[in-house]
């Protein structure tokens, strides 16, 4: 198991076609994978991910030790307003370590320069205690509640949040 001891061992990068494999490893389950791309099947394939990239902006990875443990990108965006956080993806074996941390700090980061947002927004399933509780904990306050339906048909809700950048 990696161990993230110091947050400056992790740095980012633009995702490059090379990291598609990796990230599509990230994924355990088709419950985990409703959780980060809804609209995906599973499992999770290079190819899908390759498509997520080609509709969406800023698809960044993060690194600890030149080894990709993270990627995101936005799925929404209006220059100068918000940028809409998606497909937030980490290693199961750096899962509890900081890295969604970073990883959120660094696609803010990327909203206010690349985009001049002064908002980022984000959805997360009640399900997902642990995304819930790491976008809370970084500022995020809920604005909506929105019924879905999972791939098993249970009704689920859908939390939306924002930050202002």
């Amino acid at each position: 198991m990696i161990t993230v001891s110091k947050p400056h061992r992790l740095s980012q990068r633009p995702a490059e076609e090379r990291d598609l494999l990796t990230v599509a490893t990230f994924v355990r389950s088709a419950n985990e994978l409703f959780y980060c791309y809804p609209k995906a099947s599973w499992p999770l394939t290079p190819a899908q991910i390759a498509d997520a990239i080609s509709n969406r902006r800023d698809s960044t990875v993060v690194l600890l030790n030149n080894e990709v443990v993270g990627f995101a990108n936005f799925y929404q965006w209006k220059t100068g307003v918000y940028c809409a956080l998606g497909n937030v993806m980490v290693s199961p074996n750096t899962r509890g370590q900081g890295v969604a941390r970073y990883l959120v700090q660094v696609m803010e980061e990327r909203a206010r320069t690349h985009q001049q947002a002064r908002r980022m927004r984000l959805s997360c399933f009640n399900g997902n205690t642990a995304g819930l509780l790491l976008y809370s904990q970084l500022g995020y306050d809920p604005y909506a509640i929105v019924e879905r339906e999972a791939p098993d048909g249970q009704r689920v809700a859908l939390i939306q949040m924002d930050k202002a950048l």
